[in-house]
């Protein structure tokens, strides 16, 4: 996986690969939950998949979900699986908003009309 080089059409893999063949995260992930990377020590970096790495580099900046899906140029349900997987081991942070109180989440709100002024 090469974010955002531009210069390669085709991923570097077969996204079931790297997913262990699966098409679908342990638990439910939308794709406007956003994602950050914890802080690792720089030997750290040694024990992380290329894709992890990768993943924990675009994080550093909180991304969401689909923002790293297109980044990294793979399908979302392998964006959804990575992630998962990341979480369960402590790499990233999910930052799910709360949409089911009844009322729309005035931020996530914000942050998409901002996101489209600038296209």
């Amino acid at each position: 996986m090469r974010p955002g080089d531009g210069t390669e059409d085709e991923p570097l893999f077969r996204p079931y690969a790297v997913t262990g063949g699966r098409s679908e995260p342990r638990y439910h992930m939308a794709m406007e939950t956003l994602v950050s990377s914890v802080t690792l020590k720089s030997d750290d970096y040694s024990m992380l998949t290329p894709e992890q790495e990768s993943i924990m580099m675009l994080c550093r900046s909180v991304r969401s979900v689909a923002e790293i899906s297109a980044l990294l140029r793979v399908p979302l349900g392998v964006a959804r699986v990575l992630i998962a997987d990341m979480a369960d081991e402590g790499l990233v942070r999910l930052h799910v908003p709360q949409l089911n109180k009844g009322q729309p989440d005035l931020n996530l709100l914000e942050r998409v009309l901002s996101g489209l002024r600038r296209l």
